[in-house]
């Protein structure tokens, strides 16, 4: 039976292919540069994927929260990253799981660190997230008052051990100055490994962001690479240039409830409960909430002729459909929808069908 005759409602479909084909890119550029690759889960956050990144060298992984690290525990990573600073509510939950699986976590001030250090009852390791310029979350590169306090503290504990400096600099989402970022990030960890090598020989820098490793081929000292996007790719990362459309690993599959001939218009069952309502912005001003392709028994088609997601509400979705889709389509067909943000997509859809009719699964599918 064809995994199309499987779908009446919006389900997330994965191409295996063009995912492996992603993670061997990416694990072969980090391989060319001396990196080690690091991915950042979020996106895929799926254990059967990470199944497939293990096949390509990918040994260790990052989770955006310790739900999602407590759901990749005991799958073979030799450690789990928590890339989020770190809440100390949890720090009974991260015991409970340090005491089977090599953890480390994000700290971003010394009260966080004097907590871990005197709760942790197993090892754990932390990075100190360093802003460098995103302005998000971080200690300031500049603010060596704050890292040295985060320091200490931790030297009153043998359970905490400072493993290094990560930065994400997520404002490449934001500008077309990649290099020029990355340059900024570069030397902020360069400038950190430097002053505190010394005392801590084996620290590790980590970068950590999509369009900059996708695109950058001069990493300098930094010792390990934590895309997350580069899994599956979107729309957004299209428009970037991290990635062409024929990247894009995950297509949301829709019914059509209805066509309006007049408005040139299709209306589907594909909402922000599906896609969340992440949204492109043209020069005209025009939205666009995902992009439309064709679903064939072995995947889908990039078509010739663009239609795309006008506008989205809750479950409905209208898209403004080219002449030769409006030629075509049939009320009852399946569309496929290219996601603008595909790490957000697979968590509103909490599981992934592949084109061999196989259900794989999802952290967000589990409650």
């Amino acid at each position: 039976m064809s995994y199309l005759d499987q779908i009446a409602s919006p389900t997330l479909l994965i191409d295996e292919k063009i995912t492996r084909a992603n993670l061997k890119r990416m694990a072969d550029k980090a391989a060319r540069h001396k990196k080690k690759l690091v991915p950042h889960w979020k996106t895929a956050q799926s254990h059967e994927v990470g199944r497939w990144a293990r096949e390509y060298g990918i040994l260790e992984v990052t989770a955006s929260s310790i739900k999602l690290a407590e759901y990749l525990c005991g799958q073979g990573w030799e450690n789990v990253h928590i890339a989020f600073p770190f809440n100390v509510r949890e720090i009974s939950r991260l015991n409970k799981l340090a005491a089977a699986q090599s953890l480390s976590v994000q700290i971003v001030n010394p009260t966080t660190a004097q907590k871990l250090a005197s709760q942790l009852t197993e090892r754990v390791g932390f990075f100190i997230e360093i802003d460098a310029g995103y302005g998000r979350t971080g200690v300031h590169i500049s603010d060596h008052e704050t890292i040295g306090k985060i320091l200490e503290e931790a030297r009153k504990s043998d359970k905490l051990y400072f493993k290094g400096f990560y930065i994400h600099p997520g404002h490449t989402y934001y500008t077309a100055d990649k290099s020029g970022i990355y340059e900024q990030s570069r030397q902020a960890l360069h400038a950190l490994k430097v002053n505190y090598q010394s005392e801590y020989p084996n620290l590790l820098t980590r970068v950590g962001d999509t369009p900059g490793c996708a695109v950058m081929e001069d990493f300098g000292d930094v010792d390990e690479l934590g895309p997350g996007n580069f899994v599956f790719f979107d729309l957004m990362q299209a428009e970037l240039g991290s990635c062409t459309k024929a990247d894009i690993a995950v297509c949301l599959a829709v019914p059509v409830v209805d066509i309006s001939i007049a408005r040139k218009e299709i209306l589907i069952h594909g909402g922000g409960v599906h896609l969340a309502k992440d949204v492109l912005t043209d020069a005209s001003g025009a939205k666009n909430f995902g992009e439309v392709v064709v679903l064939t028994e072995s995947g889908w088609i990039i078509p010739a002729d663009r239609s795309f997601l006008k506008s989205i509400s809750q479950e409905h979705g209208v898209i403004k459909a080219s002449d030769s889709l409006m030629a075509s389509v049939q009320i009852g067909d399946l569309l496929g929808i290219l996601p603008v943000h595909s790490c957000m997509t697979a968590d509103c859809m909490g599981e992934y069908l592949s084109l061999d009719g196989k259900k794989i699964d999802h952290c967000e599918g589990t409650h």
